[in-house]
This record gives structure tokens, sequence and C-alpha cells, in this order.
């Protein structure tokens, strides 16, 4: 019996457009990386400086991570508003929205005045537009990795979606790079470079987004009316108990980036100055290597489940949290170089190629954006406050104050992929290769289920 796919129902290899679909929202989630981190970066060593000049050092700090805090509160707004219109009204239309908003506010900032120049309303428009910058922020990752995943074979799902993933550390190695060779400027350029640099790469993405198609799998449920009235409602109301895995799951990646690349950036501003050079180079180093590694992650899980993954990293992320710093208090640059490398280019990309797959699994369709975003980006608004939570306990305690930190964050992830099934065992890939092997036997012209 011929087991083809039906005509108008999304083909188990996957829609024509996969790898092109991947590719284009892992440059769009590079640029919105880029633009977010960017800010991330600023706030660590310029920020306190440039727009709280009348506060000593600490409390500037504490203010610069303070706003910078702000652009994560508003992210489970922007994913909630993001993922309504996602299972609403399609996927396409909110990656483009989110690309346009997200750029222009990050290129305000970079024409923005300092506090010298126009006093209190200085940190208030940073303010501003740092909100902003949340919500588009919010509104991007869930469709891009919804996207990506929807079109994806289904039995490559987990690789695929680790793609848009990868756009991630792309992203975060841009902005480091640009921070890097924008510190030779002189003045107010050394920061207002980067963000001005990103009306480039945003006007680029725009043009790769808005020739993708829509999600097959999204098509159909409208097509069959299977689409939610309300997709933020009924997330709520029957999927809630996914939200709070993913909260618990996201929790530990976003504390083990923003307390390594943004918090012990600042760390070794204030202790090490002289190092300052060698960190941000090795956040870069770290970066690219953490572009293979979170590809190969999600690879990875679609030999062997995602539990093992996230399972390792985790664990990775508890043994590290004390070296971490007892290693960057050595002052020596190529230990505090292997720090960021295992932080971010190992521990960091293993739980971010798992999760684009992982995350989005714990809903069905109708409501897949709308549940993931939530709860990445409520996740995501506790994760921005690593920084601000890691200065005031090193302010009271030392350094174990921020150590400590990161292992409670490492604990909950720990915990969370504990208690949450696997969503891709051996039978879900026994059945699905079955599926793919009797769709290639049915087909004239067999397509390569990776191509």
């Amino acid at each position: 019996m011929s087991t083809r796919t039906p005509a108008g129902q999304p083909s188990v290899l996957g829609s024509k457009d996969r790898v092109k679909t991947a590719i284009a929202a892992a440059f769009g989630t590079s640029v919105e990386n880029y633009d977010f981190i960017a800010y991330g970066t600023a706030s660590a060593l310029y920020f306190g400086a440039v727009f709280f000049p009348d506060s000593d050092r600490f409390v500037g700090t504490l203010l610069s991570f303070a706003t910078l805090a702000v652009g994560f509160v508003m992210r489970p707004l922007g994913g909630a508003v993001g993922g309504y219109f996602a299972d609403k009204f399609g996927r396409k239309p909110v990656l483009v929205a989110a690309m346009i908003v997200m750029g222009a506010a990050t290129f305000l900032i970079g024409t923005l005045p300092t506090y010298e120049q126009v006093g209190v309303l200085a940190p208030i428009l940073l303010t501003v537009i740092r909100m902003v910058q949340g919500l588009a922020f919010g509104a991007e990752w869930g469709g891009a990795i919804t996207m990506a995943y929807e079109h994806a074979p289904w039995h490559r799902r987990g690789m695929f979606a680790a793609i848009p993933q990868s756009g991630n550390p792309l992203g975060i190695a841009l902005a480091s790079g640009v921070f890097a060779w924008s510190s030779t400027l002189e003045g107010s350029w050394q920061w207002r470079t980067p963000f001005l640099v990103s009306a480039v790469l945003v006007i680029a993405a725009l043009i790769v987004r808005s020739r993708l198609s829509e999600s097959p799998e999204f098509q159909e449920a409208r097509a069959e009316g299977k689409t939610e009235k309300n997709p933020f409602l009924a997330t709520l109301s029957g999927d809630w108990r996914g939200i709070l895995r993913v909260i618990a799951l996201r929790v530990v990646e976003s504390f083990a980036y923003y307390s390594t690349a943004t918090y012990l950036l600042s760390y070794i501003t204030d202790h090490h100055p002289d190092l300052r050079p060698v960190a941000l180079g090795a956040i870069t180093v770290a970066s690219v290597l953490a572009i293979g590694v979170t590809f190969l992650a999600g690879a990875l899980t679609d030999r062997i489940g995602r539990r093992p993954i996230y399972i390792a990293g985790c664990t990775a992320a508890i043994l590290f949290a004390f070296p971490m710093y007892l290693l960057t208090n050595s002052a020596q640059p190529a230990l505090v170089v292997t720090v960021f490398i295992i932080g971010i280019g190992l521990i960091h990309a293993s739980l971010t190629g798992t999760q684009g797959s992982l995350l989005t699994e714990q809903f069905r369709t109708a409501t897949r954006t709308s549940g993931a975003s939530l709860g990445y980006q409520v996740a995501a608004a506790i994760g921005g406050f690593a920084p601000l939570l890691a200065a005031v306990l090193v302010g009271a305690f030392g350094w174990p104050g921020a150590a400590l930190l990161y292992l409670g964050a490492a604990v909950i992830g720990l915990v969370g992929i504990l208690v949450t099934k696997e969503t891709w065992g051996r039978a879900e890939r026994e059945r699905v290769r079955g599926l793919v092997a009797e769709e290639l036997g049915a087909a004239p012209t067999p397509a390569s289920p990776v191509a």
C-alpha cells in the first residue's frame, strides 16, 4: 500500500524550503542576538560611566545592569504577543516585524545623547529603547525556531532546529568582535559604532526573511480549522505544565550565558582591567566554537534523544560554578580564555543546541509558538537579572556569591530535565524512520532527507 504523504499535508521529509528556512532563521536570529548582546556588552564596559556618571563605579555598574534587566522584563510580553500572532496568523509575519522593530531600536541606541549632554533624560531614553528591544527580541525567537522545526524532515528536527540556535553564538561573536575592534576608536565611538553597524545587518536579514514560505504545519492546521481562536489563553489553560517545564529548562541556559559573558566580563574589568581585551577576545573565540557545538548538539539529539544532552549540560554547569571563578582569579590569560571557552563554547552551546527541538516539542502545533515563546522568555526575564544579582552577591560575599548563583540555576535546570519526559525516544525515532523509508519508497524521485 502506498504511503505517499497526502496532498496538502506536510511531508515527513520536510518542505522543499527546509534548508533555506533554517539558514534564514539562523541569519535573523544572529542579528537579533547581535543587537541584544551588544547592549549587554556595552552595559558591562561603558554605560555605567556614560549614562550614570554621578555614581561611583559600583553603583554605576548596578544601574547599568538594571537597565539591561529591564529589557528582559519586557521579553515575556513580547513572547506572548509574538506567539499569539504567530499561532493565529502565521510565523513569517512575526519574524519580519520583530526584525524591523529590533533593528530600529538598536540603531537609536547608537545615536543617544549622554548624561553629560542632556542629564537624566539620557538614562530615561536608554531605558525606553531597551524596553522596545525586549519586546522585539521576545517576539522573535519562537517564530524562528518554529519555522525551522516545522519545515524540517521529521527525523532531523533536532538538527534543523539547532541551526537558528547556532545564530545565537554567531550574533554573540559578531557583537564581541565589533566591540573588540571599536575599543580601538576614540571617545564615544567605542560604544556607538557597534549599535550603528547593526543597521546593515538588519537590512540584509530582512531581505532574506521576506522571501521565506510559511510553515507547512501551520498552513495545514489553518486549512483544517485547527488553529486556536485565542492561542495565548489556550496555552495558559491547556499547556501550563509545558510552560513551567520550559521555564525550568531555560533558566540554566540563560544564567549560564549572562553570568559568564556579561557579569564575568564586568568582574574581570573591575579586578583585572588589563585582561579586558583578553576577555573580549575569548568571548569571540568561544562564540565561534559554540556555533559548531550548538549544531552538533542538535544533530546528536536526533540520534540519542533530547534528554541525555541536556542532562550532561546541566551537570557540567554544576561542576563548573566554582572553578570558573577560581580560574579567573588566577589572572592568567590562558586560564581566562579557558573559562569562556568552557562556559560559552561548550556548556552554554550544548544547552542551546538541544533547546530548539526539546522546548518546541512540549506543545502541539496550534499553541507551539505561544507556549515555547512564553516559557522561554519568562525564563529569559529571570536570567536577565543574573548580572545584577551576581554584582550584588559579590558585593556582599565576594566571588563565591556569584558562583553560588550560577550553581543554583544549574540545579534548577537539572531538576527540570529530570522531570521532563523524553520527546524523541527510541520508539519515536523508529516510527519516524519507518515513515521516512515508506515515503522515500513511494516517491518517484527520492529526495534527500537532510538536504
